[in-house]
């Protein structure tokens, strides 16, 4: 055995192979030492270096420096770095070539610990070190993220008088880039004095994932004053400033340049890349179309720009797109794949993708285990979304937080508290972003019992006082109604940021709370903290629950001087706010006016607005321009332009949609299934909203309530109560929508008697409160059966204060008995609630009428004319030529 530099090898005799093994080699002389070398460069496989090896052992060459220097690099380039110490160690005092040799193979093979022993040991033995030794050093530190050992060799090199030299400068400035210390760089690259193409580029790169990229657009320019022409890498590392700046412009400006040079086929990924975070999607494909052979970087990067983008059908067509290819998917078209299923809510393409994922060995990555996994928590899967996490191993906190927040995100707050109960037992103690979900799903749960235990918790844990878990507790105790507490844990906070101010401001939003919203946000302008995206959207949406159009002007204004009016989060919710304060026109200006290049997010937006706002015929009108001017409708479309079709009751438009709907493959998606129940319902359809329950593939517990609703509508009780018995056996959890829609199919088929038995039950068997909307259902029903006294002492007992709805539902069961003493009851009643809404006035004037009591009829009328009030003329809508016209009594201009 050898034992040399510290590590015990075999001589290499000892493994050549047998003398008749060895191929015909050249004879040992001198003239064909040359074709050893050539040999060497040439061999292609590990069998065969072996072979020369022994050869060269055997005629003599085993201490040729430069023969031994090319044996290391040989044995380098199949990563055998044992190998190559072995020859490095059977040389007699290896030069600094041999030593720079061997420190090169350590870093090639990703060995960055070796390399910097190595190049330890070769100083401890008094070698000393040339530009070549600390290049190959300063790439082990900055590829192993050792950056305090990287500025000591930089010490050792400005010792030495080498950072001169533009070679060892260029892996400085490669090094102080990676550690985000731009302006060591600078000061390295400014010290250089001749500079190259190599050391610009690796500045531009640094200077592309600096905050500011503009400066690597104008070091860019720079360097072209110097004489210096940009090269393929030049651009390679500018693309990324270019895309995070998502300016337009200068990305067709690379682009003509790359053109102009022949570069564009080169790097097509980043283009299109670049197009994609500039949101110009189409010129993103037509680089995707024009690329001559695409590999699975392409794809990924195409599917990657559709996602980041919103438009996940696109993303869907070119996942099935590769599959018809056969074209190997990688993680990154996979994980873009997953999420736009998710997005979707498309169960059955999110089935298909785990498959393929699972059939290219791609699931066991935990990044796409973990996409998958959010995947299933978000369609409703939670069993296995559970399977895929205990797939993965206990102890990743990080894919159990991932699964918590995907359940508390996708509206399943009881599935994240149920696995976070399961779990926390079996594996490592919850860290803060575990429990920060849980605090989450308890805020909307209202467990403000679960939220102080978990308070407890963290104080114990001393996790507490971090910023972001205190931010959690604020908003759920806020959520929970507790805002004496959540302002006190505000208060005493040591330390505040924007997000926690807009934990308290969206809580009080979230709770109706419009006016401590907006005074808290005027409470932050004053504490100096500048207000971000987040926060506009939280006090656009409490001047929208005001209809406060003056103060959701003024916040604009204060929106345009800070900046965020180009934020689409915020320009959606502006345009919702001048929608809901009955603004269309500002509404429109604004949308048309956005310096936002428009896409299918956009018209969305606009639609849902519209319809949110109660404007049914302009969302139907917005969509059909959107349709002129080439915007493809996608699944949100539809979901959101539905309901405008149910409140028009246009059903030759919602046939026409449901038509695209099929079209485009969307009719599985459950979302869709519901808005098409509710569409036909009240469209007078009811055939076709059994049709399309009958036939969902996937039905929700929210499918089960529209159909209710539907058979509520068309008075169909007996029917509604078959199903909401079906609905009980099949295992679906009925919740209070459910019960609201059962009550309404029972009071409009007058069954008494199942209507009661429903109501009870519905505390008894399920633990439901009645709600206000329960009572207004049973006062109804009993109302309407002449079951007054019934009717009266279920309010008069009712455990909150009976709201306009319960009277105005009494009123009405007056007004079919004529029972003017009721009535009149009823009506004072609605008189404090509902001060001016004449419908009230006139259904009591009718009473009257009704009982020939002519004098208190007309006294009602006075009342409802004395006080400033008009009846509203009744509207009715037909479809003429395919569009939806609207007729108001009286009107005669039609």
């Amino acid at each position: 055995m050898i034992v040399k530099h510290g590590v015990r090898t075999r001589p290499y005799h000892a493994l050549a192979p047998a003398a008749s093994e060895i191929p015909s080699l050249p004879s040992t002389t001198n003239k064909n030492y040359r074709q050893h070398h050539s040999l060497l460069s040439q061999c292609k496989s590990l069998k065969s270096l072996l072979q020369i090896h022994a050869h060269l052992i055997l005629s003599g060459f085993q201490q040729d420096h430069s023969t031994l220097t090319n044996l290391i690099n040989s044995y380098s380039s199949f990563k055998k770095c044992g190998s190559a110490l072995s020859v490095f160690c059977s040389a007699q005092n290896p030069s600094v070539i041999l030593w720079n040799s061997m420190i090169r193979a350590y870093t090639r093979a990703n060995k960055y610990t070796e390399a910097r022993k190595m190049y330890n040991s070769m100083v401890e033995q008094g070698v000393e070190p040339d530009k070549y030794t600390f290049n190959f050093v300063l790439k082990a530190c900055t590829a192993a993220l050792d950056f305090e050992d990287g500025v000591l060799v930089h010490r050792e090199v400005a010792r030495k008088r080498l950072d001169s030299d533009v070679f060892i400068g260029t892996s400085l400035i490669d090094m102080y880039c990676k550690m985000g210390d731009l302006e060591s760089a600078r000061e390295v690259f400014d010290r250089l004095p001749k500079r190259d193409v190599v050391a610009c580029n690796a500045l531009i790169a640094g200077l592309s994932q600096s905050e500011d990229p503009c400066e690597a657009l104008g070091f860019f320019r720079k360097m072209q004053t110097w004489g210096l022409r940009p090269n393929l890498v030049s651009l390679v590392n500018l693309v990324p400033a270019v895309s995070r700046l998502a300016d337009i412009d200068s990305c067709r400006c690379i682009h003509g340049y790359l053109f102009r040079r022949d570069f564009s086929s080169v790097v097509s990924n980043g283009l299109i890349d670049m197009y994609s975070k500039c949101g110009d999607l189409d010129a993103a494909h037509q680089v995707f179309d024009m690329m001559q052979g695409r590999d699975d970087v392409s794809w990924g990067t195409m599917m990657a720009g559709y996602a980041s983008n919103g438009c996940f059908v696109e993303v869907l067509e070119l996942f099935e797109w590769m599959k018809g290819e056969n074209t190997k998917m990688n993680k990154v078209s996979i994980i873009s794949a997953l999420l736009a299923a998710t997005e979707m809510r498309d169960l059955e393409k999110g089935n298909v993708i785990h498959f393929c994922a699972s059939e290219q060995e791609l699931d066991a990555d935990v990044s796409v285990a973990t996409s998958i996994m959010t995947m299933y928590a978000k369609c409703g899967e939670i069993e296995k979304a559970k399977q895929i996490f205990e797939g993965l191993g206990k102890g990743d906190l990080v894919s159990w937080a991932a699964l918590l927040s995907a359940c508390v995100q996708s509206g399943y707050p009881e599935a994240a508290l149920s696995l976070f109960r399961d779990e926390q037992n079996e594996i490592l103690k919850p860290g803060g972003i575990t429990l920060i979900s849980v605090l989450l799903a308890c805020a909307e749960l209202s467990y403000l019992k679960l939220g102080m235990s978990i308070h407890c918790y963290a104080l114990k844990a001393n996790i507490a006082s971090d910023i972001s878990f205190g931010t959690a507790l604020v908003s759920m105790y806020a959520k929970c109604g507790f805002f004496t507490s959540a302002l006190t844990l505000f208060n005493r906070m040591p330390c505040k940021d924007v997000v926690t101010w807009n934990a308290l401001i969206n809580a009080y939003t979230q709770l109706g709370d419009a006016c401590h919203a907006i005074d808290m946000f005027c409470e932050l302008w004053s504490s100096g903290i500048m207000p971000d995206a987040g926060t506009m959207m939280g006090i656009i949406s409490a001047c929208s629950i005001l209809t406060d159009l003056d103060q959701g002007t003024c916040i604009h204004g204060q929106i345009i001087k800070n900046g965020c009016e180009h934020d689409v989060a915020v320009k959606n919710a502006l345009i919702g706010m001048y929608c809901k304060c009955g603004n269309i026109h500002s509404a429109q200006l604004l949308f048309n006016r956005t310096r936002f290049m428009k896409d299918v997010v956009s018209w969305n937006v606009m639609i849902s607005r519209y319809v949110q706002a109660g404007y049914a015929r302009e969302a139907i009108s917005a969509f059909h321009q959107m349709k002129l001017e080439n915007f493809q409708p996608n699944l949100v479309t539809f979901v959101s332009i539905l309901p405008a079709v149910a409140y028009l009751a246009a059903l030759r438009e919602g046939m026409a949609f449901h038509s695209c709907i099929i079209q485009m493959g969307f009719l599985s998606n459950t979302l869709v299934g519901n808005s098409l129940i509710n569409m036909y319902a009240k469209c007078g359809q009811l055939n076709y909203s059994e049709k399309c329950f009958i036939e969902m593939e996937h039905k929700d517990k929210v499918s089960w309530n529209a159909m209710l609703a539907a058979y509520a509508v068309h008075g169909q009780g007996v029917d509604a109560v078959a199903l909401f018995s079906l609905m009980q056996e099949s295992s679906v959890q009925v919740d209070s929508v459910s019960f609201i829609g059962v009550l309404s199919a029972c009071r409009h088929a007058g069954l008494v008697q199942e209507g009661r038995s429903i109501f009870q039950v519905m505390h008894e068997k399920h633990r439901l409160e009645p709600e206000l909307e329960h009572y207004a259902c049973m006062v109804d029903l009993l109302g309407r059966a002449g079951l007054f006294n019934e009717a009266l002492n279920l309010i008069n007992t009712m455990p909150m204060e009976p709201d306009a709805g319960v009277w105005g539902a009494l009123l009405g069961a007056c007004r079919v008995h004529s029972n003017v003493k009721l009535g009149e009851i009823a009506l004072s009643h609605l008189v404090k609630l509902e001060p001016r809404n004449a419908a009230n006035y006139i259904v009591l004037s009718d009473i009257h009428a009704h009982s020939a009591r002519w004098g208190d009829s007309g006294k009602t009328r006075s009342m409802m004319s004395d006080s400033g009030l008009k009846r509203t003329p009744g509207c009715s809508w037909v479809e003429v030529e395919n569009r939806v016209q609207s007729f108001l009594v009286g009107d005669y201009n039609y």
